[in-house]
Protein backbone atom coordinates (compact mmCIF):
# COMPACT_ATOMS: atom_id res chain seq x y z
CA UNK A 1 0.00 0.00 0.00
CA UNK A 2 1.38 3.06 -1.30
CA UNK A 3 -1.16 5.49 0.62
CA UNK A 4 -3.94 5.62 2.61
CA UNK A 5 -7.66 7.87 2.78
CA UNK A 6 -9.07 9.53 5.36
CA UNK A 7 -12.37 10.92 5.70
CA UNK A 8 -12.03 14.13 7.84
CA UNK A 9 -15.36 16.04 8.74
CA UNK A 10 -16.03 18.74 11.60
CA UNK A 11 -16.56 16.99 14.98
CA UNK A 12 -20.73 18.55 16.08
CA UNK A 13 -18.74 19.59 19.69
CA UNK A 14 -15.94 21.05 17.55
CA UNK A 15 -12.15 20.11 16.44
CA UNK A 16 -12.40 17.45 13.84
CA UNK A 17 -12.92 13.65 13.30
CA UNK A 18 -10.75 11.13 10.65
CA UNK A 19 -11.65 7.83 9.86
CA UNK A 20 -9.60 5.74 7.54
CA UNK A 21 -11.15 4.14 4.14
CA UNK A 22 -10.06 0.42 3.95
CA UNK A 23 -8.46 0.50 7.14
CA UNK A 24 -9.60 0.35 10.95
CA UNK A 25 -8.36 3.73 11.97
CA UNK A 26 -9.88 6.22 14.30
CA UNK A 27 -8.92 9.66 15.73
CA UNK A 28 -9.78 12.97 16.64
CA UNK A 29 -8.53 16.72 17.37
CA UNK A 30 -9.32 20.05 18.24
CA UNK A 31 -8.07 21.74 15.02
CA UNK A 32 -6.24 20.75 12.11
CA UNK A 33 -2.34 20.66 13.23
CA UNK A 34 -2.91 18.56 15.50
CA UNK A 35 -5.07 16.37 13.55
CA UNK A 36 -2.06 15.74 11.58
CA UNK A 37 0.08 14.91 14.16
CA UNK A 38 -2.67 12.24 15.19
CA UNK A 39 -3.36 10.80 11.65
CA UNK A 40 0.52 10.37 11.62
CA UNK A 41 0.49 8.57 15.01
CA UNK A 42 -2.14 6.18 14.32
CA UNK A 43 -0.93 5.13 11.13
CA UNK A 44 2.70 4.34 12.67
CA UNK A 45 1.01 2.31 15.68
CA UNK A 46 -1.77 0.63 13.06
CA UNK A 47 0.89 -0.81 10.42
CA UNK A 48 3.82 -2.55 10.83
CA UNK A 49 6.94 -0.17 9.45
CA UNK A 50 7.38 -2.66 6.45
CA UNK A 51 3.76 -2.38 5.10
CA UNK A 52 2.55 1.15 6.22
CA UNK A 53 2.06 3.86 3.32
CA UNK A 54 4.26 6.47 2.38
CA UNK A 55 1.08 9.14 2.15
CA UNK A 56 -2.04 9.86 4.30
CA UNK A 57 -4.56 11.72 2.08
CA UNK A 58 -7.11 13.65 4.08
CA UNK A 59 -9.98 14.45 2.32
CA UNK A 60 -11.65 17.19 4.43
CA UNK A 61 -15.59 17.98 4.24
CA UNK A 62 -16.90 20.54 5.81
CA UNK A 63 -21.09 21.36 5.52
CA UNK A 64 -22.81 24.94 5.93
CA UNK A 65 -25.92 25.74 5.93
CA UNK A 66 -27.08 29.61 4.02
CA UNK A 67 -30.62 30.98 4.07
CA UNK A 68 -32.43 31.13 0.81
Amino acid sequence: MTEIHFIVEEAPEGGYIARAVGADIFTEADDLSHLHAQVRDAVRCHFDEDRRPSLIRLHITREEVLAA
